[in-house]
């Protein structure tokens, strides 16, 4: 289903449940201007339709005890597509590696990591993703402090574009 199938009050949940996937019904409903039982029936078609691909508990990673945060950009010898599937099959084995974006341009892949420490990030790349098959070459950049982090999407940049095509 495209966004722009999607009518204002669809968008609407969406974006409210991006700020805050633990409200109640009730309060989503309040918040985007419907009674609970069919914005109840617009989640579930939201869910069923992919649009809402699940809930998570934004945690603290610092306060978690990961002090490291790596990017790593990633080019391989081959970009046949079964060794990028690979390649991607082993990302997502890799508890330390939290993102995996292919790239077109100079790397095929960057990756971001988290560890508890310095060692601990240097283990899994010595010992893991330098030593993977196919991995021709790695160039790593530690994060000093984050800026932002802001997930998902920018609903209201979505709402003045569809508003000019209207």
């Amino acid at each position: 289903m495209a966004s722009t199938r999607l009518d204002p009050i669809d968008r609407k949940i969406l974006a409210e449940l991006q700020a805050d996937g633990r409200m109640t019904n009730v309060e989503l409903a309040k918040r985007v201007g419907i009674s609970a039982p069919p914005c109840l029936r617009r989640v579930r078609t939201l869910e069923e339709s992919g649009y809402i691909k699940g809930y998570h508990a934004d945690v603290d990673a610092h306060e978690l005890g990961f002090e490291v945060q790596v990017f790593a950009n990633v080019g391989l010898a081959s970009q046949a597509e079964a060794d990028l599937s690979a390649f991607e099959d082993r990302c997502r084995a890799w508890p330390l590696v939290r993102e995996c974006h292919m790239l077109n341009g100079e790397v095929d892949f960057i990756l971001k990591c988290v560890a508890p420490d310095l060692s601990s990030f240097q283990s899994f790349l010595t010992g893991e993703l330098l030593t993977t098959p196919n991995v021709a070459s790695v160039k790593t950049s530690l994060v000093i402090r984050q800026a932002k982090d802001a997930p998902g999407v920018p609903f209201g940049v979505l709402e003045a574009r569809l508003s000019k095509e209207a």
